[in-house]
Order: C-alpha cells, then sequence, then structure tokens
C-alpha cells in the first residue's frame, strides 16, 4: 500500500536523542524457527536508517487537516535522522499491527536545524508518482531537495570509517508536503516542534541503499569495511555516522552529523 499511502508509526519522543549520545542494543522478543516458541534476548539484527526529519512549525487545530497548499509554509526545517531499528524484533513484532519495541529504543538526530528558507535554493521536482496519488495528496509544487547524504560506519578497532551507502534526499518517494499532509487527513492537530521522520531515504543503485537489510540484501550479502571485516548489521563497538550536505555555487550548506556508537545491551 505504500503507493498510495505514506506509511508511518508513531514514535516516542523521549528516545528522540542528539549526535554523539551512546545507544544500547537493545533486548526484546524474537523468532528465527516459525515451528518454535518465541526468544526474548539480545537484538542480533541491529540497523541504522538513513532518514531525514522535519519539524513543524506553526501546526493546526484538531479537526482541521493541512491542505497540501498549505503544508509546505507549516514545515520550519530538516535535520539528519538514524531511526535506529532492531530487524529481528521488527519481524516478530509488527504484524499485525506495525513496529513497537523495534523503533521505540533510539532515535539520532544532528544538532541543528536547516531552515526550508536555506534549502530554497535546492528545491526540486520530485520523481513522478505511479499510479498518481489521491486528489489530497497531489502536489503541484517543487517539493523534493537536492541534498547529499552519507553513511559511514567504524568497528571499534577500525582505524578510519567506511563509507557504506551514498543517497540524496530526492529519493524520497514521499515529499515531507506529502507526509505532512497525510498525517493530518484525519483533523490530527500537529503542534509547533513536532518531529517527523522521512522513512529510509534509498537511491536506486545498491550504494545508495539506507539500510543494512537492503544493502547486506537482509543478511545474505555482508558488506566490507575498510579493515577487511565484514557487516550483516551492526557489531557492538561500531559507530555509525549519518552526514549530508546542500552544494550551491560557491558555498555549501550542512547538516552537522548524526552520530552514535552501538554499546552492549544492559545485563
Amino acid at each position: 500500500n505504500w503507493l498510495h499511502l505514506p506509511v508511518g508509526y508513531h514514535g516516542r519522543a523521549s528516545s528522540v536523542v542528539v549526535s554523539g549520545q551512546d545507544i544500547y542494543r537493545p533486548k526484546g522478543q524474537t523468532r528465527d524457527d516459525a515451528t518454535k516458541p518465541p526468544m526474548f534476548g539480545e537484538c542480533r539484527r541491529l540497523d541504522f536508517e538513513l532518514e531525514a526529519a522535519f519539524f513543524v512549525g506553526p501546526g493546526n487545530k484538531m479537526g482541521h487537516p493541512i491542505s497540501i497548499d498549505e503544508a509546505h509554509d507549516q514545515i520550519f526545517g530538516i535535520v539528519l535522522m538514524n531511526d535506529w531499528s532492531a530487524r529481528d524484533i521488527q519481524k516478530w513484532e509488527y504484524v499485525p499491527l506495525g513496529p513497537f519495541l523495534a523503533k521505540n529504543f533510539a532515535t539520532t538526530i544532528s544538532p541543528w536545524i536547516v531552515t526550508m528558507d536555506a534549502l530554497e535554493p535546492f528545491r526540486m521536482a520530485s520523481e513522478k508518482q505511479d499510479p498518481s496519488p489521491k486528489p489530497y495528496l497531489q502536489d503541484k509544487k517543487l517539493s523534493a531537495y537536492d541534498v547529499q547524504l552519507q553513511v559511514s560506519i567504524q568497528g571499534k578497532e577500525a582505524k578510519e570509517p567506511t563509507i557504506v551507502s551514498s543517497s540524496n534526499m530526492k529519493y524520497l518517494y514521499w515529499t515531507f508536503t506529502q507526509q505532512l499532509t497525510h498525517h493530518s487527513v484525519t483533523g490530527c492537530n500537529m503542534r509547533p516542534g513536532d518531529l517527523l521522520g522521512s522513512g529510509t531515504i534509498s537511491g536506486p543503485k545498491k550504494e545508495e541503499y539506507g539500510s543494512m537489510l537492503e544493502l547486506s540484501w537482509s543478511g545474505k550479502t555482508p558488506i566490507k569495511l575498510n579493515d577487511g571485516s565484514e557487516r550483516a548489521f551492526l557489531h557492538d563497538g561500531d559507530t555509525v555516522v549519518i552526514t549530508g550536505h546542500a552544494q550551491g555555487k560557491g558555498y555549501r550548506i550542512g547538516f552537522g552529523e548524526a552520530r552514535g556508537t552501538v554499546l552492549p545491551s544492559h545485563k
């Protein structure tokens, strides 16, 4: 159904952290073998998700949806986001109601907000959507942004990071304005400072994929790091850094970084 609507879920503001805070490996229920009962223990398929996120500006009253024509003026600015994900926990819990514990333990954002005014020179047409969205989601304005994105992983013993993904914000299938419009279409009231994540930003090429789930094809084809080690998913001690910038003529608008290091689970 994601070709018809911007699929999403509600997360927790309490576990949104600024770049630099370490992330404990979560625990939860998993079920690798459908013939056996679920198990409780450490997440073994910990992942990053390359995302952007936007902060709501004025907001709307309950019962008064934000139209697609109003949505751009309702967005204050954008940050980078790592929506840390426990894939094995998610696989067991997400049917039929979607992610819960797999997404609630940590979300890292970059330290400052880049305003929409600053990004105005980098607005561009989004890629054609097929099938055509419902009328309330049809955006005739330029609503995509040319912002280069990069993800690196550095193991605990590694001397340098390895770039594992180079993507671009323009690859978002659903634009920020469409996401905000859809979220409020029921009359849900958005408040100043509400944070909405974009979803994984993946390009068409493998090196542009925005998560280990995609890069390693769900663990089937691990990726090699510069130190010779391999990763299907994240190891304890791994530091993940997301960076991004918009490149203008003779100037650059940076987003800082969204950095986090994986710590072992609490015993």
